[in-house]
């Protein structure tokens, strides 16, 4: 009887052993088919993005030399809008399989910084339906997705569980801000160094003008006027000069709440609100200079050139605070360049 209750009982074990050991290896196969998956959509959502926004710098290179090719713009524009599509696909797959938003590490801030990139291109397309501005702004897009993807290791493409310190509501509020701050500037700088390119040239340069023909009459043969192609550059510093005005300012709101939530966030996190790090000290004189800039706007004989040249010198410091204060590995800041990984 013993022994007959003892057999029943080693039965019921080894059979609830078995159904564990498939439920295990059900839930494994459910867990790695997914991971395929997302996998699978971030690595075609990546290389469409990349490759589409390749083909939208050809198309605008395209209609720089051939202006008549009227067709190839508004390609280039439906081009970038797939790729805004494909990064935010990119965004949201990783933000399902990690379970945060993916601003965790450089691979993850740079493909937020093309998707806010693509869509700061996108507000003079929203305002005048034709965005005459692109070919200027769109590099960018390519090239912080092109170092994302093919200049960090592979290691640093994967996902990873966030640090104690990052598990945080303000993630999502500071980190986000600063990003569309910087992709703001960025874009608003470069087009001031656009403006002063175009400025230096016209300056250096003597611009044919066109005479009337007609010598009979002396008071028209004297007469001068602005030939086309110096009107079509006069129209283009003013669009350059307005937008560039535009879209910083718009920055420098992103950049001023991204740095309030950093100090609030700083204070709950570390015990005060402004340590002085690197990174701070650079987004401080970040801020700073944008904050002279808009402040040479006000003054008209400080804006269009000398308000440029502002903007130019802080294209340079976005990316001394974005990129090289990281490389020094020292600060609060330094996880920046490496992924935030938990063992």
């Amino acid at each position: 009887m013993i022994f007959f209750t003892l057999e029943h009982i080693f039965t019921h074990a080894l059979i609830a052993i078995f159904f564990y050991i498939i439920r295990i290896r059900t839930f494994f196969r459910i867990f790695l088919f997914f991971f395929m998956i997302f996998f699978t959509l971030e690595h075609i959502f990546t290389h469409i993005s990349f490759s589409i926004i390749s083909i939208v710098i050809t198309i605008y290179l395209i209609t720089l030399l051939a202006r008549e090719i009227g067709g190839l713009a508004n390609s280039s524009e439906k081009g970038m809008l797939v790729t805004f599509f494909c990064i935010t696909g990119l965004l949201v797959t990783r933000w399902i399989f990690s379970g945060h938003l993916p601003l965790s590490d450089l691979y993850e801030s740079l493909m937020f910084l093309s998707w806010s990139l693509s869509i700061i291109h996108r507000i003079p397309y929203f305002r005048n339906h034709k965005n005459t501005l692109s070919a200027i702004t769109t590099p960018s897009v390519i090239f912080t997705q092109g170092f994302a993807t093919s200049g960090l290791l592979t290691e640093m493409h994967q996902s990873a569980i966030l640090v104690p310190a990052l598990q945080s509501q303000w993630l999502m509020m500071h980190v986000s801000m600063m990003i569309l701050s910087y992709a703001a500037l960025l874009c608003g700088s470069l087009l001031s160094i656009a403006l002063l390119v175009i400025t230096f040239r016209e300056n250096r340069q003597t611009f044919p003008k066109i005479q009337f023909v007609n010598q009979r009459i002396n008071f028209l043969q004297k007469t001068y006027c602005l030939s086309f192609r110096n009107y079509h550059r006069h129209q283009l510093i003013q669009q350059l000069d307005c937008w560039s005005y535009r879209i910083i300012s718009l920055g420098f709101i992103f950049l001023t709440t991204g740095i309030l939530s950093g100090a609030v966030w700083a204070n709950e996190a570390w015990g005060s609100y402004w340590s002085w790090d690197p990174k701070e000290t650079w987004a401080f004189i970040t801020w700073t200079i944008f904050a002279i800039y808009l402040h040479t706007r006000t003054n008209q004989n400080l804006q269009s050139t000398n308000s440029a040249i502002v903007a130019s010198i802080g294209f340079l410091i976005i990316w001394i605070c974005y990129f090289g204060v990281n490389l020094l590995g020292v600060g609060l800041h330094s996880y920046g360049s490496f992924p935030l990984t938990s063992n």
